[in-house]
């Protein structure tokens, strides 16, 4: 029996060069040719036993053979596969099959293309940023084998379940350009924003989940699909100052932490101040800003943080207030911003309260709606506030990754179907900060 094995094996301990060339694992060269419009063709037959799909006895008795086209990856320019393939007999009497046809790693059962051209074709879009179309052309390949290769890839993700994020960041990203549709039974048109949100592993960086919309209801229904002991890890979760986000939080994560972010806050800050300079030149000129008034002339300067200015800004700055601002308003809010900063850089709970008091006075002084409306906000999220000061939880690493987003999404022009957008989305994130995940 060992004799007649010995002579029914495929061994090729010496490659020739074809085969190195071609460099397809389990397959040897047996013929090339070149085609009258110069594309090659290239004949090969598998080097592997193969086992019965029913029972798994390997098969000896070749019934026939047949040719079978491949698709592959460009090796120097296009190329055409054809594989001739084996049918055996299983020898099992017991086994209700009675032939089967050999496969191999790179060819699976009923496959039509290599694993290795899946994982190139994975691997330029995800990796390289390329988009499915372009990619197919690339490859010789049509646009549904690209998406098909991505949904294989998309099957491997790291389970969400299964991790244990100690921190998380919230934050929406509008998926397409606003679109307006007409109710037909009011008559009247209706903006529609379409958005996203994305929820990250503050510490990893990985996007774990893309729901649709941005308000309670969709993430609270992606949260509450999480195991109890996952939900129970999550201490500290860091969102925009987004009252669905954290309607959604307390209802779903009770006992977690949430820390609003720091650039949000400085955001809203400096449109207060803006707010403050365009109702100024109003209340004194009558007119919106223009490039002499130096008030307007300076915008840019007023919302930078004091402590970063150069001597000649702070000497510009001095002049904005004294020949711009008669009433004094301005200066007044941009202190109000100034205190803000300081309130948020504050590395304890005692010194917070300290210029909390601080920035309540300011306020009074001011007496304006802008800060009024900026100290309101500043109390109803004074709690997330202080976790931010305690924990340093922002949504940086969301940002970020919305970054990319805005790039698949460019490179793709844009995506109609939301369900290959999140794949590709899921993809590229794992692939950047999952260690070790495979493409292919």
């Amino acid at each position: 029996m060992t004799g007649l094995r010995a002579l029914n094996e495929l061994t090729l301990p010496h490659p020739d060069a074809a085969t190195t060339i071609f460099n397809l694992k389990d397959y040897r060269v047996l013929e090339t040719q070149i085609l009258d419009y110069g594309q090659r063709r290239v004949h090969v037959e598998s080097t592997v036993e193969s086992g019965c799909p029913g029972c798994g006895v390997i098969g000896t008795r070749c019934h026939s053979r047949r040719w079978q086209r491949v698709r592959d990856i460009p090796v120097a320019g296009p190329v055409e596969v054809l594989w001739r393939k084996r049918r055996y007999f299983c020898d099992e009497s017991v086994c209700e099959r009675k032939t089967f046809s050999e496969a191999t790693a790179q060819v699976p059962a009923r496959a039509r293309s290599t694993r290795r051209l899946h994982g190139a074709l994975v691997d330029a879009v995800v990796s390289s940023g390329r988009a499915a179309t372009e990619t197919a052309i690339a490859h010789g390949v049509s646009w549904w084998l690209v998406q098909k290769a991505l949904n294989m890839a998309a099957t491997k993700l790291p389970d969400v379940d299964l991790l244990r994020p100690r921190m998380l960041g919230i934050d929406e990203h509008r998926f397409r350009s606003v679109r307006f549709f007409k109710n037909t039974e009011t008559n009247t048109w209706q903006r529609i924003e379409p958005w996203m949100t994305t929820i990250v592993d503050l510490d990893t960086g990985q996007i774990l989940g893309v729901v649709d919309g941005r308000d309670h209801t969709g993430v609270g229904a992606w949260l509450i699909k999480r195991p109890l002991d996952w939900r129970l890890g999550v201490q500290v979760v860091a969102i925009d100052p987004s009252a669905a986000f954290r309607k959604a939080l307390r209802m779903w994560l009770p006992r977690t932490a949430v820390s609003v972010d720091h650039f949000h806050l400085i955001q809203l800050t400096n449109q207060a101040l803006t707010e403050v300079r365009q109702q100024l030149s109003h209340k004194v000129r009558g007119r919106r800003g223009r490039a002499v008034d130096p008030a307007w002339a300076h915008r840019m300067l007023l919302l930078r943080a004091a402590d970063s200015l150069s001597e000649a800004a702070k000497a510009r700055l001095g002049k904005v207030f004294a020949t711009d601002d008669p009433t004094g308003k301005l200066k007044a809010a941009w202190d109000v911003k100034e205190q803000v900063r300081t309130l948020l850089r504050t590395g304890s709970l005692e010194d917070a309260e300290l210029a909390k008091a601080d920035l309540e006075r300011l306020v009074k002084e001011s007496n304006q709606p802008e800060t009024t409306r900026l100290w309101r906000t500043i109390c109803r999220w004074w709690k997330e506030i202080e976790v931010l000061i305690v924990t340093g939880a922002t949504t940086g690493k969301v940002e970020a990754n919305n970054t990319s987003i805005k790039h698949i999404k460019r490179t793709g022009r844009g995506f109609v179907n939301s369900t290959n957008y999140t794949t590709r989305i899921m993809l590229r994130s794992a692939a950047r900060t999952a260690v070790n995940f495979p493409l292919q």
